[in-house]
């Protein structure tokens, strides 16, 4: 009886947050929310995570290592976001050479109540099959271009090529690390659960707002945003996005990460896209 009395108390809490979201969370991007009326929502903290990092150096290119290049837009992303928004918190998952494993990067960011989580990274192709002189042999595949979105969602299968490499190298980097697993109260999962399609569609748009200024500003080539199994992202609770900023092992794409041109320029499209989504998340009829 106290285990079915439990479960009822649950469903009925949840029910009421779920009540309760509609009326104060709902998302910004409807249609039908009515502008005249302010939320009183304000974006407060931003979590940039720069991917992989200390022993786990990510993808490589001819002469640089995705943990680096992450790092350098990243914290140069800080800056930016704190000379354009003075009221917004940002904070880092790391902010040195050291390995950190996924999971607590998501546990910093929820532990924080961040509004927002970015995390950066760099892109790969897998080397291709050849036949060279009659003999089958592997060969760089260097032909990537242009940014990448991925979005976390459950229940699908990880086709897509960015969305495997991201997890394979997550499920070495928590290898390398020494972790205490979180353990998630039942009511709080089923919370979190409640809000993770919301949270997923406003990832979308955020998404969409900086992937259209790296396009129409930049002129960057763009494989657009796709929805995947991410295990970075998986256990965020709040909007979260990973930008794959370019291909690391293509040398014209690797020569534009790792200059200041083009690690500028990065950085200033996605202030433009934060600034957008900032302003709908927060706006009130006149």
């Amino acid at each position: 009886m106290k285990n079915k009395a439990l479960k009822t108390y649950i469903y009925g809490l949840l029910a009421l947050l779920i009540c309760y979201s509609e009326l104060t969370l709902a998302s910004p991007f409807s249609d039908s929310v009515d502008t005249t009326v302010s939320t009183g929502f304000k974006l407060r903290t931003i979590v940039i995570d720069a991917g992989h990092g200390g022993r786990a150096g990510g993808a490589q290119g001819a002469y640089s290592m995705e943990k680096n290049v992450t790092l350098a837009i990243a914290l140069k992303l800080r800056q930016a976001i704190q000379k354009e928004f003075k009221d917004v918190n940002v904070l880092m998952t790391r902010t040195s050479d050291v390995t950190l494993a996924n999971g607590l990067r998501a546990v910093m960011a929820n532990e924080n109540k961040a509004n927002l989580y970015i995390s950066l990274h760099c892109n790969s192709l897998p080397n291709v099959r050849k036949v060279v002189n009659g003999k089958t042999v592997s060969v760089p595949n260097r032909s990537g271009k242009g940014v990448l979105f991925l979005i976390n969602r459950f229940g699908r299968s990880n086709e897509q090529v960015a969305a495997i490499r991201e997890n394979q190298m997550a499920e070495e980097e928590e290898s390398l690390t020494k972790r205490t697993e979180v353990k998630v109260d039942p009511a709080e999962a089923m919370m979190l659960n409640a809000f993770r399609d919301k949270f997923r569609k406003q990832s979308v748009h955020l998404a969409n707002l900086i992937n259209n200024e790296f396009i129409d500003t930049d002129g960057r080539a763009s494989l657009g945003v796709i929805e995947q199994g991410v295990q970075v992202l998986a256990n965020t609770s709040m909007p979260s996005i990973l930008i794959e900023t370019g291909f690391i092992n293509n040398p014209e794409e690797e020569d534009y990460l790792n200059s200041e041109e083009g690690q500028t320029e990065i950085v200033n499209s996605i202030v433009r896209g934060l600034k957008t989504y900032k302003n709908e998340v927060e706006r009130v009829a006149p």
